[in-house]
């Protein structure tokens, strides 16, 4: 194999690509890109056997071949090359060299047979979005995905489609987070993706970007954004019934600005951490509501005025998800809805549905 390209191009490739390489695995392969010189094109492809990143780069092919390079050193050369220009052969026996300007390199690659094959996905048909709509979406969605993996399905967000609407959907046990736009698709699919493909998948799509293309498999899913291809693996299980824990009905209602919120949570968690934990007592009357918090280090309040309708309520809850709840809002305004103490918090924009987070509350003591 032999190709000459240009540097900067190269670069960008390789650092996106790097993102589905396995950092440390049993297979020395899988720690390495998938250089791949055929019909004319330059194909880089990363892949950890669950997520896979693939894109082409234009290229002057000289010669075609495969050879894998460690994610790692070519990613650290191709950064630091003098040239505009860069050209990277290898022989027979996978020495590679690479040579820009003045810089010589030579390493050792591995065989492309060694390197495991990508799934195929097929499918009768494809679902094409806005990809402006499709970041937004994941963005306000993804914070809710579960850390843990007790249970695996919510180590991934649920995508419904039907009706002329796709939604996402994001829980972990203690907190939901759902966003739903209008859809131009007739069929109706179901499935879960793991948080961690959507975090590629949005680091890819740029601002401007106008159609995502996704292709949907029986185990797997691929994601066409620009020049680049994203293979994930799905996630095999039944997601919670979501639905049931969202609350019908409300008590009470109240309308914040987001930036006011934020400001007054953020003066409580000066006291709060993961090692110091307790939960900010919210007391909302009057058209007030009322934070407030004591641990060890001490004790904070602060209140701000609101917009209220409803009764009277005092709940309690975990700062850090009431804050990635407001802070994913995205809206200057948003409206939060009580159903009593123990129900959880529902929180939605100030004008219609288009997204809809639930926080758990958290049981208080009683003060003297």
């Amino acid at each position: 194999m032999k190709i000459k390209c240009n540097c900067q191009l190269l670069t960008e490739a390789v650092t996106n690509v790097q993102r589905a390489v396995s950092s440390k695995s049993n297979v020395p392969a899988l720690e390495g890109i998938l250089f791949k010189a055929k019909n004319g094109s330059l194909t880089l492809c990363g892949y950890d056997l669950e997520l896979g990143i693939v894109t082409n780069v234009d290229a002057d092919i000289i010669s075609e071949g495969a050879v894998v390079l460690s994610a790692k050193l070519i990613s650290d050369i191709v950064r630091r090359l003098p040239g505009e220009n860069v050209t990277i052969e290898a022989n027979e026996k996978l020495l590679t060299t690479i040579i820009s300007g003045a810089a010589d390199y030579k390493i050792i690659g591995i065989s492309p047979d060694e390197y495991p094959e990508i799934p195929v996905v097929k499918s009768d048909s494809s679902i094409m979005i806005q990809g402006e709509t499709l970041k937004s979406m994941i963005g306000q969605t993804l914070y809710a995905v579960a850390e843990s993996d007790i249970k695996p399905v919510q180590k991934g967000s649920l995508f419904e489609i039907g009706g002329g609407i796709i939604k996402i959907i994001s829980v972990d046990g203690y907190r939901l987070a759902m966003r739903k736009e209008a859809l131009a698709a007739d069929n109706e699919k179901s499935f879960i993706i793991p948080g961690k493909s959507l975090s590629e998948v949005i680091k890819l799509i740029k601002d401007d970007e106008k159609e995502t293309e996704i292709i949907v498999g029986d185990r797997h899913i691929i994601f066409k954004i620009d020049n680049y291809s994203i293979i994930s693996r799905l996630i095999e299980g039944e997601f919670m019934n979501y639905s049931a824990a969202i609350p019908s009905s409300y008590k009470t209602e109240i309308k914040v600005n987001t930036r006011k919120f934020i400001n007054s949570l953020d003066r409580m968690s000066l006291l709060l951490s993961e090692r110091i934990k307790s939960p900010v007592r919210c007391n909302i009357e009057k058209g007030v509501v009322k934070l407030s918090c004591s641990t060890i280090l001490g004790q904070a309040y602060d209140e701000f005025e609101t917009t209220m309708e409803g009764d009277r309520v005092e709940i309690g809850f975990n700062v850090r998800y009431m804050l990635d709840a407001i802070r994913n809002a995205d809206t200057d305004e948003v409206r939060i809805q009580f159903s009593g103490p123990i129900s959880p918090m529902k929180i939605l924009p100030s004008e219609g549905d288009s997204f809809l987070f639930l926080v758990l509350p958290v049981r208080l003591k009683n003060e003297d």
